[in-house]
């Protein structure tokens, strides 16, 4: 791993070195997989903030600061560096600072780092700033990396809930993709064509799950199916869908229980092959609400004038790889609207990301504090 040296002294840092450091990490593309050069930068960035900061062994970003010690009571803020494909013109219009990664989620990201070197930390803590690569991949090679190699006590994810918003849990994941071929027949001939059978059985997959779903309170509880991509080819003698299914699944449901449902609608007829890939497996991941994590948020949001919200997620992030095999304390938090998330039009409030920091700050002492209380 590439290491860097332990400042000497711990500078203050203000809120306009923020909104700098903000902008300066969303001007630096970081598609998944592609994330070294700003990677680098964010590694440089957190040694000025004054953590001790390197590249771990999966490229990630890595900032610790407070006790050294091996046994000292450690903070994870998991966020990540990697964005989603679009070029959005970073740029400041008043209150808002556009740019792919303002909201999802380089805003939480450098809120942690940022907040990470303001807080006050009593001896026995540390705090591990984690800028994870390959999040918006069904990889996610810097969470699976940092689930594997790091045990925190406690552990904050960075994604955008809004200010008062504390997302205690996120939905399952199934990716599928599945191949349709027949012989090729004439446009005029009875026999329905390769794309009218794969649309045939997209219909019968979403029925599916929209029976499943149909007694269920609300979308936290559905099974959501989506249509992702679909694609037909011919060679003259065989005619070819691809389609990709995306499913969002709630507790309780498995992606292996979509993974038979799936195939039970393989046999379509009319002499059609069809196969069956699946990937991005993920269950769902809850938190109690009442975990010392989201009291400690909870707790400084009212201390700056807030309304503390619990929030659940239809969509899938880092907590769904480390909640469970971490098996500690867990919420995640972090400035920005998440309905501007992958869209054309992502931005952040300055002034909301500044008043994060501001919470974020408060509820890592009071967490400090909190778990030193707590037996091991």
């Amino acid at each position: 791993m590439t290491v860097a040296s332990q400042p000497h002294t711990r500078p203050r840092v203000g809120d306009e070195h923020a909104i700098a450091l903000l902008e300066e990490i969303v001007s630096i593309p970081s598609l998944s997989t592609a994330e070294r050069p700003c990677v680098d930068r964010l590694v440089s960035r957190m040694q000025c903030l004054g953590l001790r900061s390197f590249i771990d062994e999966s490229g990630s970003a890595i900032g610790l600061i407070g006790d050294e010690t091996p046994d000292a009571t450690e903070i994870a803020l998991l966020g990540h560096i990697d964005t989603v494909p679009g070029d959005i013109p970073v740029r400041r219009e008043g209150d808002l600072l556009f740019g792919r990664g303002t909201v999802d989620a380089k805003g939480p990201l450098i809120a942690f780092a940022v907040a990470a070197a303001r807080a006050d930390l009593p001896a026995g803590v540390r705090l591990r700033v984690i800028g994870a690569v390959e999040e918006e991949a069904a990889t996610s090679k810097g969470a699976r990396f940092a689930a594997a190699h790091y045990h925190p006590r406690a552990c904050i994810i960075g994604e955008p809930s809004g200010l008062c918003g504390i997302t205690l849990g996120y939905k399952g994941r199934l990716i599928a993709r599945v191949g349709i071929q027949t012989d090729s027949s004439h446009s005029a001939g009875p026999e329905p064509t390769a794309a009218e059978l794969a649309v045939g059985l997209w219909n019968q997959i979403d029925g599916w799950c929209r029976q499943h779903s149909a007694d269920k309170p609300g979308a936290f509880d559905h099974i959501q199916g989506r249509l992702r991509a679909i694609r037909s080819t011919s060679d003259g003698l065989h005619d070819r869908v691809e389609m990709t299914l995306g499913f969002r699944l709630p507790p309780g449901v498995e992606p292996r229980e979509i993974e038979q449902a799936c195939r039970r609608f393989a046999d379509i007829g009319h002499g059609a092959l069809v196969h069956w890939e699946f990937s991005g497996q993920e269950v769902a991941h809850m938190a109690d609400r009442n975990n010392p994590v989201a009291r400690a948020i909870a707790n400084a949001l009212r201390a700056h004038g807030h309304t503390p919200v619990p929030k659940r997620k239809t969509g899938t992030s880092d907590m769904n790889v480390v909640g469970p095999i971490w098996n500690c304390p867990i919420v995640a938090y972090g400035p920005g609207d998440s309905s501007l998330d992958h869209t054309p039009n992502e931005h952040v409030s300055v002034n909301e990301f500044l008043s994060s920091i501001r919470v974020l700050t408060s509820a890592l002492e009071l967490l400090a504090r909190e778990l030193l209380a707590q037996p091991h």
